[in-house]
């Protein structure tokens, strides 16, 4: 919300992936592309994987909160797993929504968010209805040679999951990821998959995430990673995913797929608006996708070069 010339946001992380969201309970500020990346910024903004701005669901449609989400490049997600389970955690701490069981409207479809607060006041666990885990079309051709099996998904947002057989490094998963996020129309999620050991019913997970780069977790990534794994004859119904920033736990069902994970409070932020309005006026015409696919590229050539 805005008071006094100041956007008053919360930060918030599951497991490492990290979001800004603005509770607009009036439906009076929206925010831009360009506003959103700005805020993103990890050097000259805030910093966070996205920012998620929070509304009321329209009377009578049964949900508690509406849910819009931008990626750091300013551009539009559907939905986030992590991010959604954020929003439910500054939502029961602003005394919007009480804990339990609290539903929420994406542009993925309506989800249930089962909130519990935490021993400290900062930290929460919530567990979320993800819905159905969709298999789609044909994978791209253009694999790492190390992928020992694909599959595309649908988690209400797209995704590419690869398979290998043992930990991936930075210049593949910066690599390959870059390369595979515009291998299909609207970009995808490409998540890359290991087993955890021998005979381990737990996986290993890193993401590539549309719009954002690599992330230290992705909720719907997880999701369609546990789900990928099954069909492939790895994984047990319910499974512990291990993202670089922590573990997610999965459970597949016969109507889909529930995900738990923690939430953390990190911060209560203040914007001045003018300040806001400066920076938006002199972010390079670059700002979104490019700058992100640039800083990308920059990173596989000094991998490449063993900087």
């Amino acid at each position: 919300m805005t008071r006094s010339g100041r956007l008053h946001l919360t930060k918030h992380h599951g497991a490492g992936n990290d979001f800004l969201v603005l509770l607009d309970r009036s439906a009076e500020r929206p925010l831009g592309a360009v506003e959103a990346a700005v805020l993103c910024d990890r050097h000259r903004g805030v910093g966070a994987d996205g920012v998620i701005r929070a509304i009321p669901s329209p009377g009578g449609s049964g949900a508690a909160l509406c849910m819009e989400l931008t990626n750091a490049d300013g551009s539009v997600a559907e939905m986030s797993g992590n991010g959604i389970r954020c929003l439910v955690q500054a939502a029961v701490g602003a005394g919007w929504v009480s804990p339990g069981v609290v539903e929420v409207d994406t542009l993925a479809g309506r989800r249930r968010v089962d909130y519990r607060p935490g021993a400290a006041p900062a930290e929460g666990f919530a567990t979320v209805d993800m819905g159905e885990v969709t298999v789609l079309g044909e994978v791209p051709l253009d694999l790492p040679p190390a992928a020992q099996a694909a599959m595309r998904l649908s988690v209400g947002n797209p995704h590419l999951v690869l398979l290998f057989g043992q930990p991936v490094d930075d210049e593949l998963v910066a690599g390959a990821g870059r390369r595979l996020e515009g291998s299909v129309d609207g970009g995808t999620n490409v998540e890359f998959l290991w087993p955890l050991g021998a005979g381990s019913p737990e996986l290993a997970l890193r993401v590539w995430e549309r719009g954002v780069g690599e992330t230290l977790a992705c909720g719907t990534g997880t999701c369609a990673a546990a789900a990928a794994a099954r069909r492939w004859g790895l994984g047990e119904r319910r499974l512990r995913v291990h993202n670089p920033g922590g573990v997610l736990e999965v459970e597949l069902t016969d109507d889909g797929v529930l995900l738990g994970g923690p939430t953390v409070q990190v911060a209560a932020v203040e914007v001045d608006e003018e300040v806001l309005a400066s920076l938006v006026a002199a972010e390079p015409a670059t700002t979104g996708r490019e700058l992100a696919l640039a800083q990308a590229q920059q990173m596989v050539d000094e991998v490449a070069a063993g900087r």
